[in-house]
């Protein structure tokens, strides 16, 4: 018999809005090197993917994330200002509406839905009133870790009511899901709001069955 899941969990950036990536290309493309901000970022062993890591669970600040980015940057001859440099890469970033209205019709037909986001700058959200828009609102800074640790999702799944075995992530990163699947959550991979809504009417049951 085919699995079925009664919650569904989302990510933020590439999911409730447009694609983090191409806003991180598109600021990249600006300074010259479209690929080089991502590959930083991308790189466990660079010191701006540690200072990612260390921001998104809360541990230092927005702008000491920025001036050690700024300094890496520096060292592969892109010059930018560190003050703002968060916010001019989310300016590439727009609202997803076809994804907020999927949210939004997945809670009318009665299934718990919640936020899981590693958070990234101080006004990230700004302009979402997440606490209406799900049932329960989990964020990597307010909880002192982040997507892809399993405990992450544990803590969301907690706050949601949700059991981890009957849940379905919803994200833009595959190694994301790769992770959630071990706690035996499915995995959506986002890439636009119809398939997603889509891959979600073939995992979910009825509200409330199991």
């Amino acid at each position: 018999m085919k699995k079925t899941y009664q919650a569904v969990l989302f990510d933020f950036g590439g999911v409730i809005t447009t694609s983090l990536l191409k806003a991180f290309r598109a600021f990249g493309a600006g300074l010259g090197d479209e690929k080089l901000p991502l590959k930083l970022l991308g790189n466990k062993q660079s010191q701006s993917a540690q200072l990612l890591a260390a921001h998104e669970e809360g541990r230092i600040s927005a702008a000491e994330f920025e001036a050690g980015y700024a300094r890496e940057l520096a060292e592969y001859g892109v010059v930018v200002e560190p003050e703002g440099l968060i916010t001019r890469i989310q300016a590439g970033l727009d609202t997803d509406p076809e994804s907020v209205q999927l949210v939004a019709d997945l809670r009318e037909q009665g299934y718990p839905v919640g936020l899981l986001s590693n958070s990234f700058g101080d006004n990230c959200y700004a302009g979402y009133d997440l606490d209406s828009m799900f049932d329960a609102v989990t964020i990597s800074a307010d909880i002192g870790v982040r997507k892809p640790s399993r405990k992450a999702y544990q803590l969301a799944c907690e706050k949601l009511g949700a059991d981890p075995g009957h849940t379905v992530m919803v994200d833009d990163l595959q190694h994301n899901l790769d992770s959630a699947a071990r706690l035996g959550m499915a995995g959506v991979l986002h890439t636009q709001a119809a398939a997603t809504r889509t891959e979600l009417e073939g995992l979910l049951s009825q509200p409330g069955a199991r």
